[in-house]
C-alpha cells in the first residue's frame, strides 16, 4: 500500500515504486468513474420500489458522488507525485514528463465549477434539452452524467501516460521467464 505522503517505497527502485504505486491509485479512480456508471446501470432493478421522482435524483446524486470521489482522487495523485518527485534526482524526473505534463496540461477546474450550470452552459442546455424529451426529472442526470464523463476522460489520458512510463520503465516479462 502506498503511504499517505507520497509513492516512495524504501524498498529497490524507486522510479519502478512510483510508477506501480501511480498506476495503482490510477485503475482505483477509474474503478470509482465505474462504481457511478454501474450504480446507475442498477437502478432499473429498483424501478418498482421507488416512483421516478425518488430514484432519477438519486441517479444524479449518484453520478455527482462519484465524480466528485474522482476529483479528489486525481488531486490526491497530483500531490502524492509531488511529493515523490521532490525526492528524486533530476534525471529521474524526467522520466515521469508524461505524467506531469498531464497534471499541468488538464489542470481541473474547482468542484464549484463543475458543479454550476451558468459556467457550463453547453452541459446545462444539452441537460436541459434532454429532460424536455424525456423527463424533467433526468436532466440533473444528463448533467451528472457530463461531470462523470469529464473525470473518465481526464483518468484515460493519465492512464495512457502512465502507461507510455511503464514501456520506458519496466521490462517486458515474457511468459518463459516465469518458469525460471
Amino acid at each position: 500500500m502506498a503511504q499517505d505522503k507520497g509513492y516512495l517505497d524504501q524498498s529497490g527502485n524507486q522510479v519502478v515504486a512510483i510508477v506501480k504505486n501511480l498506476d495503482r491509485d490510477v485503475e482505483r479512480g477509474e474503478d470509482t468513474v465505474m462504481l457511478g456508471y454501474g450504480l446507475v446501470l442498477l437502478a432499473p432493478a429498483f424501478a418498482p420500489l421507488l416512483p421516478p421522482s425518488i430514484l432519477l435524483p438519486l441517479m444524479a446524486i449518484a453520478f455527482a458522488v462519484s465524480a466528485t470521489a474522482a476529483r479528489l482522487h486525481f488531486y490526491k495523485m497530483a500531490r502524492k507525485l509531488s511529493v515523490a518527485l521532490d525526492e528524486l534526482e533530476s534525471r529521474d524526473k524526467q522520466t515521469f514528463k508524461p505524467i506531469t505534463d498531464v497534471f499541468a496540461e488538464h489542470p481541473q477546474q474547482t468542484l464549484a465549477v463543475a458543479f454550476n450550470p451558468l459556467k457550463n452552459l453547453k452541459r446545462s442546455a444539452k441537460s436541459i434539452l434532454g429532460g424536455l424529451m424525456i423527463n424533467p426529472f433526468w436532466g440533473p442526470i444528463f448533467y451528472m452524467l457530463g461531470v462523470q464523463f469529464v473525470e473518465d476522460k481526464q483518468l484515460v489520458v493519465l492512464n495512457k501516460a502512465v502507461i507510455a512510463v511503464e514501456d520506458k520503465v519496466m521490462p517486458i516479462v515474457l511468459r518463459d521467464d516465469w518458469a525460471e
